[in-house]
């Protein structure tokens, strides 16, 4: 028989779970040089390209950390230029399609872990845990950034 956890406050439970799926995604992408920080700007350019000014200013962070970030994922490959026919000045940057295998690679994962958490909740256990965190994010005031995918990294760095 297992020994019990020991009693865990919300906020701790909940950052341990989102390290241990943060380590399961960061396998999936071993090889691909992709870290947490540029997960943060590859879900906003999910939503469509962007300049870095634009992104900045969406995730509340720096235009420089943002074109450094825009960079390295530039040099990995998983982001280029792109065109803005309405004007020829605004230099937008998107997803390749190795970025966007990326992003499908680690949204098996996920699925993955879903998959196996909805087995050991129950379905009904697993919606009602999801339930609760779609509250948690909300009254957090998350809720806003989840849905147009400008959630800011943590401490505001990259």
């Amino acid at each position: 028989m297992e020994e019990p956890l020991p009693e865990l406050d919300m906020s701790s439970a909940l950052t341990l779970l989102g390290d241990a799926v943060t380590g399961q995604v960061l396998e999936t992408l071993r090889g691909t040089g992709l870290r947490p920080g540029h997960g943060y700007l590859i879900q906003r350019l999910l939503a469509g390209p962007a300049t870095a000014t634009e992104i900045a200013e969406e995730l509340g962070i720096t235009q420089q950390a943002v074109s450094k970030v825009l960079k390295e994922l530039v040099a990995l490959g998983h982001v280029e230029p792109a065109v803005d026919p309405a004007n020829r000045r605004r230099r937008p940057v998107a997803l390749t399609a190795t970025g966007r295998s990326a992003v499908e690679a680690t949204r098996r994962t996920r699925a993955e872990i879903d998959a196996r958490l909805r087995e050991a909740l129950t379905p009904e256990g697993f919606e009602t845990t999801m339930a609760a965190l779609n509250i948690a994010l909300e009254t957090l005031g998350l809720g806003e950034r989840v849905r147009r995918r400008t959630v800011q990294p943590p401490g505001g760095t990259m």
